[in-house]
């Protein structure tokens, strides 16, 4: 095989390997987005059947009711999400940064919220 066809084959091997990257960063990203944006729909309700599923769970992590219950006294609510990415230190960690009310008032600065990937699904860590 000549230098060029191997030149290309390989190049082509690269673009095919960052398209496959590209897809399931993406979708890691839209993920991450859709778990905030669950949550905080569901947050006014304080039902942690629909919101605990939703949140990292584990030794060391507050409970849903802790949770929620601190999240409400706070008055805390989401106004957008402004992007979301694929932590660059934990492939199986998105970073959400959003817009967010704090007792009626929308906070200055963008908010970061981290979900995880945790057993078969994403849960976000409060």
């Amino acid at each position: 095989m000549g230098r060029a066809v191997r030149h290309a084959v390989g190049a082509a091997g690269l673009w095919l390997a960052a398209l496959g990257c590209t897809s399931t960063t993406s979708s890691k990203a839209e993920a991450g987005e859709a778990v905030v944006r669950r949550f905080f729909q569901a947050l006014p309700s304080g039902d942690c059947a629909v919101l605990g599923p939703l949140l990292v769970t584990g030794q060391g992590v507050p409970s849903c009711e802790e949770t929620v219950k601190d999240l409400r006294e706070h008055g805390m609510g989401l106004v957008d999400v402004l992007d979301a990415k694929v932590d660059g230190r934990d492939p199986d960690a998105v970073l959400v940064r959003a817009r967010v009310s704090q007792g009626g008032t929308e906070r200055s600065e963008p908010f970061l919220f981290r979900v995880e990937r945790q057993g078969d699904g994403w849960r976000l860590r409060l």
